[in-house]
């Protein structure tokens, strides 16, 4: 496996993978070069010629920049499923998407390309989450929930069952989520409440 980026998201994917007894060959990161991460090599900004028969994940939390790199990316994605995560056998997910530890993912659920389920997530049966969401530490998507391509659901946070987030929201930790949000809205407080509208940049704005 080879990852992008090397930060703080990238320490816990390392971890995942180690779990699974998978190794990472190299590590591209467009600010270092020449350095260790982890006892691994950091490359250096990103070369499609190195490393090709590798697997590549996207080890950056910020779900924009994840999805510009992507989209820029050569490599073919891998997965990684942490082998202490629980998933149903009738459950996917897309590839380039990490599954970290402790989280459950039930039956008839599909999780997107590019997708973080951060430590302990709970996404229950027949949610529907889209590219590039981010769903953060023990976060809970009850059943039938659809999540919007770049959303963020902060940790703790708990979207209650059939309800329907936007692309490019931001549901902030610890919040409740009733009732359907629309695309770029800032979710804050129990019960949620829209606080704030996004202007869509260059990056979210992308069809």
């Amino acid at each position: 496996m080879v990852l992008y980026g090397s930060g703080g998201h990238a320490k816990v994917v390392l971890e995942s993978l180690v779990s699974c007894g998978e190794s990472v060959e190299g590590i591209f990161d467009d600010r270092l070069s020449g350095v260790s991460f982890k006892e691994i090599e950091v490359l250096g900004v990103y070369d499609p010629e190195k490393l090709l028969d590798h697997p590549l994940i996207v080890t950056i939390g910020n779900n924009e920049i994840r999805r510009k790199i992507s989209l820029q990316v050569t490599h073919p994605f891998g997965t990684v499923i942490d082998r202490r995560a629980l998933l149903s056998p009738q459950s996917q997910i897309g590839e380039g998407s990490v599954v970290m530890a402790s989280c459950i993912i039930q039956p008839d659920t599909q999780i997107g390309k590019h997708v973080i389920i951060n430590t302990g997530a709970v996404v229950e049966h027949d949610c529907r989450v889209a590219d590039y969401v981010h769903i953060g530490p023990r976060a809970v998507l009850c059943g039938l929930v659809e999540v919007g391509e770049g959303t963020l659901v902060g940790a703790n946070a708990v979207v209650a069952p059939l309800v329907k987030i936007g692309k490019w929201c931001q549901i902030s930790a610890g919040s409740s989520v009733l009732e359907d949000v629309p695309d770029y809205s800032v979710v804050m407080g129990v019960p949620g409440k829209i606080v704030k509208v996004i202007e869509p940049n260059s990056v979210t704005n992308v069809s």
